[in-house]
């Protein structure tokens, strides 16, 4: 499945190249260079589509090309829960683009420097600022990032969609994580994840591998608001993956991924919780999405 999409997204024309990274960690000395283990029969370091920023102080965005997957849990999945099922076919399409990265708190800085973001300064817990997410993180305070974002560059920038989120985190892949079902060593940060940042703080961006599709830290460091107000189940679950009355002024919202204090089972690519829209808490942040121009292709149907 991901020599499939690198093909479809050559076909499309996006060039690829290899990220690596290797960020400080709390103590200052490089990240542990991160070991594939026997679950996860993958390189060190991923290609994936090239990243983008709309201005200086933007974060990257790779585009995520069109496709269908299965949402949700399997019935027979052990580690299921109610409201990740029942699962269903979700078909996202068309292309789109998501934050490579969660957005960070440089990023969220330059935010409040040019007048928006209602001028907030989330409290990094004296973990550092900089390539950390931005944490501290209501829904509301997210949703006037992507709206001073979208003001900014003139493109609709938002809150990637929850289908959306896990069709990109997923890239591909039915495994309870993107690299396999195991969580691993040090692939996350997460408890018991071994990463030098378990159950103690968030990591630098970028610290462990990406998926195919270039994003980073899908699963852990952070929970990541996405536009979608709760629901309990996807009993009522669009197949198009759109975000059932998003804008009706609902107080709970949908979060994705884990964080750096939870256990592994809420960082598997299907785990969901909620929390108030305007609740914020140092285990959660988010990454942007961003509609991009129907092509003449998509126009046409083909």
């Amino acid at each position: 499945m991901p020599v499939l999409v690198a093909l479809a997204l050559t076909a499309g024309g996006v060039g690829y190249y290899v990220w690596t990274a290797m960020l400080p960690s709390p103590d200052g000395s490089p990240a542990p260079v991160v070991e594939a283990d026997a679950t996860a029969s993958i390189e060190a370091s991923n290609p994936g589509p090239r990243a983008v920023r709309d201005c200086d102080d933007c974060p990257e965005v790779v585009t995520v090309p069109a496709g269908s997957f299965l949402m949700g849990s399997a019935a027979d999945d052990p580690a299921a829960a109610p409201e990740e099922q029942p699962q269903h076919q979700v078909t996202i399409a068309a292309p789109f683009a998501i934050g490579r990265t969660e957005v960070t708190f440089a990023e969220w800085i330059a935010c409040v420097a040019d007048g928006g973001c209602n001028g907030y300064r989330p409290p990094h817990e004296g973990w550092g600022g900089g390539p950390r997410p931005v944490i501290n993180i209501s829904w509301h305070d997210a949703e006037n990032y992507v709206e001073w974002l979208a003001r900014k560059t003139g493109k609709p920038y938002r809150l990637p969609t929850e289908a959306e989120w896990e069709y990109a985190t997923r890239a591909g892949t039915t495994t309870a994580y993107w690299w396999g079902n195991d969580i691993g060593h040090n692939l996350a940060n997460c408890k018991t994840c071994g990463s030098a940042w378990d159950e103690q703080q968030t990591a630098p961006v970028a610290s462990f591998r990406a998926n195919v599709f270039g994003l980073f830290d899908v699963h852990g460091n952070v929970w990541e608001w996405v536009e979608d107000c709760w629901q309990p189940d996807y009993k009522a679950a669009s197949t198009q993956g759109l975000p059932p009355n998003s804008r009706r002024g609902c107080s709970k919202r949908t979060l994705r991924g884990g964080s750096w204090d939870n256990s592994p089972d809420l960082l598997r690519s299907a785990a969901r919780l909620w929390g108030q829209a305007d609740g914020r808490d140092n285990s959660i942040g988010f990454r942007v999405a961003l509609t991009l121009p129907a092509t003449d292709d998509a126009a046409a149907g083909r």
